[in-house]
């Protein structure tokens, strides 16, 4: 049975989770048919399947899914289809790279939460730390792909001819 502290940290991180894999989501579906659509086709994915791997690792060591961040995440979620889709005065260019960003940012908080659950593991003996080396190779792996794509679109969005 996971702690208190344990089940605050993994449902935080669970929030961040649904967010990220909505918003790979977004960006995927508005950058289809270019080749940003094509790279986040599979980061979408992966995305998606590490916020399942972390379900998964929630329901091993007994922590309950918190309905009100689950409830508040949506709302943040749907509210920011409007920022960066270009929907609330944002440009959509600018709107594509601070929704990159966010992205980028949120795989590196998923990866020091592998990290930080492999540094536990030995506690909780439902954690294999070898699957956190798995998912914080692949969070390394996202975020240099996240990283490549920001800065180009960067390039666009900041290109200072306002």
């Amino acid at each position: 049975m996971a702690d208190g502290a344990l089940d605050t940290y993994l449902n935080d991180h669970l929030a961040g989770a649904m967010f990220g894999s909505n918003l790979a989501e977004q960006v995927r579906a508005r950058a289809e048919g270019m080749p940003l659509g094509e790279v986040m086709k599979s980061l979408a994915s992966e995305i998606e399947e590490d916020r399942q791997s972390l379900l998964d690792i929630m329901d091993s060591v007994g922590t309950a899914k918190s309905v009100v961040k689950q409830a508040t995440t949506w709302v943040a979620e749907k509210t920011s289809r409007g920022k960066f889709g270009g929907l609330v005065g944002t440009d959509p260019v600018l709107g594509t790279f601070m929704a990159l960003e966010t992205l980028s940012l949120g795989v590196e908080g998923k990866q020091a939460l592998w990290t930080a659950l492999r540094a536990v593991a030995d506690r909780y003996p439902a954690l294999d730390p070898a699957e956190f080396d798995r998912l914080i190779d692949r969070a390394r792996a996202q975020r240099h792909i996240l990283e490549r794509e920001r800065l180009e679109a960067a390039k666009e969005a900041l290109r200072g001819d306002a």
